[in-house]
């Protein structure tokens, strides 16, 4: 797949690997969702999605119980969604979602990244039109599913599109479509492995392998602040 899907993969495995820095997001992710929409899993979408992709990243079972239980704690951490948009090295365009209890402290780290790294952040709504958000569920392409009986049966569920991505198959659709979609794959008894929203650049731009390694560089520094949540590019 060539040179640039070399130093995608291995820079997304690398930073993937820390579950010392993992674990707290995917568990900010759960209480968020928790405090949102309800501590059922089984009536709030976004929380069985997140606790899916936790377990997808062997997060302990006791780990996602805490972080369930800390949305109704009294004492518990008042999360607040915020994302920057902005411009990286070579004009890379970078969607930023944080999660924080302290947005002057957020926007400042998040900003010192960017002048660092030869980029600028953009006013709110800069990249609005530059990305869509989309419901994406990703379920292991297991012997025996039929993926296109799948699509077809999916398309009644807000499903866009189905697309392949190593060892999962991967549906996309619109982010109105997410309760739908994800709870679809469950009744079909399809093995998932990620579940949530995502920021999908309408357009892509290829690089070149130098030029990826010093976006990799300036993506590893924001994936690494505890606030940052996700980090969606303009990548092909």
């Amino acid at each position: 797949m060539g040179r640039a899907f070399e130093i995608r993969r291995g820079a997304k495995e690398k930073r993937w690997d820390k579950m010392s820095k993992l674990f707290p997001k995917l568990a900010t992710a759960i209480t968020m969702a928790a405090k949102e929409g309800g501590d059922d899993p089984e009536s709030n979408a976004k929380l069985r999605g997140a606790i899916t992709t936790a377990k997808n990243e062997n997060m302990p079972k006791d780990n996602i119980s805490k972080a369930i239980a800390r949305a109704t704690a009294k004492d518990s951490e008042s999360f607040t969604e915020v994302n920057y948009e902005g411009k990286g090295p070579h004009g890379v365009l970078l969607w930023v979602e944080c999660a924080t209890d302290n947005n002057t402290r957020t926007f400042s780290k998040i900003r010192t990244i960017f002048n660092k790294s030869g980029g600028s952040l953009l006013n709110s709504g800069g990249l609005e039109f530059m990305f869509t958000r989309k419901s994406v569920v990703a379920f292991k392409k297991a012997e025996g599913v039929d993926l296109e009986e799948v699509e077809l049966s999916l398309i009644d569920h807000g499903l866009e599109e189905l697309d392949t991505v190593g060892d999962d198959a991967v549906a996309y659709g619109e982010f109105t479509s997410f309760g739908t979609l994800s709870k679809a794959c469950e009744d079909m008894e399809l093995e998932v492995t990620k579940a949530g929203l995502e920021r999908i650049a309408n357009s892509s731009v290829e690089f070149t392998d130098t030029q990826l390694e010093e976006i990799e560089e300036m993506i590893d520094k924001l994936e690494d602040d505890p606030d940052v949540q996700s980090v969606f590019t303009n990548i092909a």
